[in-house]
């Protein structure tokens, strides 16, 4: 008789299972996808414009992105639109909202797949470690900030591209910066997608009645430039030892196009998917009293309230 795993190893079968796929088109569509100039965003951005979905791409490389935009309206013919933002700094992720509502009277798919690894503490310009801005304070701020236009829009769907790197733990909400705890790269990160999580759950329940649904998911093993902002031996290590045991990030686009297009999925919100596996995250990323003070710590340092934050 075949023996499943414990919840916490389930992903070394999810990697291996044959994933889920999707047909259903996305003609008329309006999909946001961050950080969709490489890796799992650009996949992303290709998978959903062959689905006829219309994409924005919101990114730091306009110049990059014009390149990608001819190449995506080329192919398949639907509209792309760029917004450019650096997520390291919370009024560029203000600044790029406002610019996605006046340009989209609809928002069918938010995809915030934006995200940083970095070896060493480094402190944004606004006091945020960096790493918990980019993967957290950042896509939680953009979420917050185009709900009402999802909820007008509804059914629609919000995906978190997180990771099974939120097992590697580290988050203590009494040293979000790493100030009086010595920093390491896996640790910043995974408490970054740990609060990611515990907000996915949060949101979860707020949109409950709206036609808003939202979910996490691990991309996969796959080859990005995630972690290429740091130093020359990490590059080197990343890009000759780890990247041959990694595989396509088109599967990450498939995976993508599962969740945001396929009935199945929407009926489905506050769940974590290794690609489209659900999955049970880490204890740490279940700890719903732990995600009500998460959720009040990361309103306060995005500049929102209970108050001025949508009401749901």
């Amino acid at each position: 008789m075949k023996r499943e795993l414990p919840g916490q190893l389930q992903f070394l079968a999810s990697r291996k299972a044959a994933q889920k796929t999707c047909s259903e088109s996305m003609a008329g569509k309006v999909c946001v996808i961050t950080g969709s100039t490489s890796g799992v965003g650009l996949q992303a951005a290709k998978r959903f414009a062959k689905g006829g979905a219309d994409i924005v791409m919101v990114c730091r490389d306009k110049a990059k992105a014009d390149a990608i935009r001819a190449e995506i309206v080329a192919s398949w013919g639907v509209e792309v639109d760029i917004v450019v933002a650096d997520f390291s700094d919370l009024s560029q992720v203000r600044k790029a909202a406002a610019e996605i509502l006046e340009r989209c009277p609809r928002i069918d798919v938010l995809i915030n797949s934006a995200g940083l690894h970095s070896t060493t503490r480094k402190i944004t310009r606004e006091g945020f470690e960096l790493v918990f801005c980019v993967n957290h304070l950042a896509s939680f701020l953009l979420t917050s900030l185009l709900l009402e236009r999802m909820k007008a829009s509804a059914p629609s769907r919000i995906i978190q591209v997180n990771s099974e790197g939120h097992r590697f733990g580290g988050l203590d909400l009494d040293d979000l910066d790493w100030a009086k705890r010595h920093y390491t790269g896996l640790k910043g990160y995974g408490a970054s997608k740990i609060a990611q999580l515990l907000t996915v759950w949060e949101f979860s329940d707020r949109l409950k009645g709206t036609g808003v649904t939202i979910n996490a998911m691990h991309p996969g093993d796959v080859r990005t430039n995630i972690g290429n902002n740091n130093g020359p031996l990490y590059r080197v290590f990343k890009n000759t030892i780890i990247r041959l045991m990694l595989k396509d990030p088109v599967i990450s686009g498939e995976a993508l196009y599962w969740l945001a297009a396929s009935p199945e999925a929407g009926r489905t919100s506050g769940k974590f998917f290794h690609l489209t596996m659900e999955e049970r995250p880490t204890d740490q990323a279940l700890d719903r009293g732990l995600g009500t003070k998460v959720w009040e710590k990361s309103l306060a340092l995005t500049g929102l309230s209970q108050t001025t934050w949508p009401n749901l």
